[in-house]
């Protein structure tokens, strides 16, 4: 479904992103791993269509990105649902009315049939309760299951998560894995998610990607992440401070 071939990016003097190349496959879950500051946002960004590297290829379901014209690369954006960090949710409409957003802007449902598919999204991450609230009235866990049910209300082909579970309690953070992998299980969407929270992606990925210093320098299943001996993906999977990976 997607394929990163060696992808650079400088921002004037600091090369970011080094030559990455992965694939994702079509309706996996699949993870970019890689500790603050290596590269995973910026990396996200070129896969979305919002930044051009300077040089490689992005290729989605058979048609390169990188310098199509915006008109083109519009009709590719259709087909992601992206979940943003912060869940990036309008705090002028209701939670509902957050998740009609996309469906008023790029469909032709009427009014009835796009309540039934925000009903729909929101019964699927447990907030069918909650309709009528605002993001300032629910907590930070529930804002990023909105932001999920907004990512799906279109029925893309694939969903982008940037840090899915960044700054919530681990309690929240279980739950909000869980809701992605339970709108997963037909598979037919292709899950790819940036984060550093590593037991979390260990549990419901298919593969995991590992950027260090601006290159892939792992991939595999997360049981071969378990067992790796390269050095890198240890210290990172253990979280110890030592070693050849400096303190920016």
């Amino acid at each position: 479904m997607i394929q990163v071939d060696d992808v650079r990016k400088k921002f004037g003097e600091q090369q970011v992103l080094r030559g990455v190349s992965f694939e994702v496959k079509k309706g996996s879950i699949s993870t970019l791993i890689g500790r603050s500051g290596a590269g995973k946002s910026v990396l996200l960004r070129h896969m979305i269509g919002l930044d051009e590297p300077d040089s490689g290829h992005i290729v989605i379901d058979g048609s390169d990105i990188v310098g199509m014209k915006t008109r083109e690369l519009n009709k590719i954006r259709r087909r992601f649902g992206v979940l943003f960090q912060d869940g990036a949710l309008f705090d002028s409409m209701s939670v509902s009315e957050n998740v009609a957003f996309p469906l008023r802007e790029h469909s032709e449902l009427n009014e009835k049939e796009i309540q039934d598919v925000v009903i729909q999204k929101l019964d699927a991450v447990g907030l069918r309760g909650h309709t009528e609230k605002y993001p300032s009235e629910i907590s930070g866990g529930m804002r990023k299951r909105v932001g999920l049910a907004r990512a799906l209300a279109l029925n893309p082909d694939i969903i982008f998560f940037d840090e899915p579970t960044s700054g919530l309690d681990p309690i929240t953070r279980g739950a909000i894995y869980r809701f992605i992998e339970k709108t997963h299980l037909d598979g037919h969407i292709t899950y790819f998610l940036v984060s550093h929270d590593i037991s979390g992606v260990m549990a419901i990925s298919d593969e995991i990607m590992m950027i260090h210093d601006g290159q892939i320098v792992a991939c595999g299943t997360p049981e071969s992440f378990r067992t790796s001996s390269d050095q890198v993906v240890r210290q990172f999977l253990s979280g110890s401070p030592d070693g050849p990976i400096s303190i920016d």
